[in-house]
């Protein structure tokens, strides 16, 4: 077994969901928008222009250190990033260097705690674009100027795997704060990896890995990055300097990009048109408004409505299917309240309804079934009234037309079964069609009853209450 031992940090960068950008009022919506069509003179660091803090991105990145268990301080300022690049149009980025919102936090990953270094704001760069076909690129800078929060961890990551499951807890987070969707396809949750190997005392240079716009990227890219630094790590150790490399997803591998700045080649200095903010007011602000968390959820779920596992993951890490369930058991419990009819919810939201969604394509913002008629199906469930195959017929019209329950099983007389006389004449049907099945049960052949009850259900087009008929036959039988 090897002795080379990762070390792994993690800078993240999160755009956050404002209704307008980072210093001016620019829509924050950039969304299929044309290019260079979302600017103004701010965002574009014309000469006389004044930038203005966006009050709401500051109070939610306080949200967001409060929920990584950071300290908050009690005054931040911004800062001058300078260096020169297409996608930059000051010259500058307005940034924050030594005085950051939020320090010294943590975030636990199956019971291993990773350090929080610090949580900024800054304004992100505008987006290049490179055609291959073209001997020039093009800039959009749409982007330019929206809220970017960058969070940084210490190099307490010791695999690939627990970096993705890092990122994929930070997106939840963010998600239950409601600061941002975190979607990385989209490119508002972008990852930069950090990696060297130690042996003994001696280290290979940090690496820093940049392009990583998925999870599963981030985990290839370190596993690639780490058995090539133990494979060279003879030459590398003699090696001085952080270096920069980009993920080539198409091959695999990590390409030499740089040299990478250090914090002096930036030249930092306080933002002269932006004074610098007291952060006690605010802190106490978003203490008080404080969302449940998904490790809160998860207890919860547990403890309240006794949900198993499987149940509880679907339920926490889809934010929206959760809401959604805990109204519907919300509704439910006007007429049973225990946790019968919640796994029974429970099995109906996260499987069957879960399943349509996915079929077509669809999240739970677009469902046309309201919690009120979901809790109502739960509870004729619950009584028998429809056995499942039934349901899944009523669930499926629900689904497409938004319809009440009642209505779609009187309209398409789906409703159970249980007259004792109608039934009977049925089961004696059956008797006399199946003598063999029937001498096997009266033999004490158990399996046998199913086969019959089944060929019942099977004459009431899946009507027949199941429970009734079983006893039915045993009355007759036995």
């Amino acid at each position: 077994m090897s002795n080379h031992h990762p070390i792994i940090g993690l800078e993240i960068h999160i755009q956050l969901k404002t209704k307008s950008k980072m210093f001016c009022t620019c829509d924050n919506d950039i969304e299929n928008k044309q290019a260079n069509e979302n600017i103004c003179p701010i965002c574009l660091g014309h000469p006389g222009v004044l930038p203005a803090i966006n009050k709401k991105a500051v109070e939610w990145t306080v949200l967001t250190g409060l929920a990584l268990n950071c300290v908050i301080p009690k005054e931040t300022k911004f800062d001058r990033k300078n260096y020169f690049y297409p996608d930059l149009p000051k010259g500058y980025q307005i940034s924050q260097y030594d005085m950051p919102i939020a320090v010294n936090g943590s975030l636990e990953i199956n019971n291993h705690k990773i350090r929080i270094k610090r949580v900024h704001l800054e304004e992100d760069a505008a987006k290049n674009l490179h055609a291959e076909d073209k001997s020039y690129s093009l800039v959009d800078y749409n982007r330019g100027g929206t809220p970017l929060m960058e969070i940084v961890t210490e190099p307490d990551i010791i695999s690939p795997e627990e970096a993705g499951s890092f990122l994929r807890e930070l997106r939840l987070i963010m998600r239950y704060l409601g600061v941002s969707n975190a979607d990385m396809e989209k490119g508002e949750l972008r990852c930069d990896a950090n990696v060297n190997i130690k042996l003994g005392n001696s280290k290979t240079p940090i690496v820093e890995i940049k392009n990583l716009n998925s999870f599963k990227m981030v985990e290839r890219a370190l596993a690639y990055e780490i058995e090539r630094q133990i494979d060279e790590f003879a030459v590398l150790k003699k090696q001085k300097g952080k270096v920069t490399r980009g993920w080539d997803d198409r091959k695999g591998i990590t390409r030499e990009q740089r040299v990478k700045e250090e914090a002096h080649d930036y030249r930092y200095f306080a933002e002269p048109d932006l004074p610098p903010l007291r952060l006690k007011k605010i802190r106490e602000a978003m203490q008080a408004k404080m969302p449940e968390l998904p490790f809160e959820r998860e207890k919860r779920l547990k403890e309240e409505y006794g949900l198993g596992p499987e149940d509880i993951s679907a339920l926490v890490n889809n934010k929206a299917l959760g809401d959604y369930y805990e109204e519907v058991v919300s509704e439910a419990a006007a007429e049973n309240s225990n946790q019968k009819v919640y796994k029974l919810a429970a099995n109906w939201v996260v499987t069957e309804l879960q399943k349509l969604l996915r079929l077509n394509k669809i999240g739970v913002s677009h469902l046309k079934i309201t919690p009120e008629n979901f809790a109502e199906f739960i509870n004729i469930v619950s009584r028998g009234e429809i056995n499942s195959s039934v349901a899944q017929i009523v669930l499926k019209e629900m689904f497409e037309r938004g319809a009440d329950p009642s209505q779609v099983i009187t309209e398409k007389n789906l409703g159970q079964v249980s007259n004792t006389e109608e039934l009977d004449v049925i089961i004696n049907e059956v008797i006399k069609e199946n003598p063999k099945p029937v001498e096997d049960f009266k033999s004490g052949n158990e399996k046998t009853l199913m086969f019959l009850v089944g060929q019942v259900m099977r004459k009431t087009g899946g009507k027949a209450n199941p429970q009734v008929v079983q006893d039915l036959f045993r009355k007759k039988l036995i």
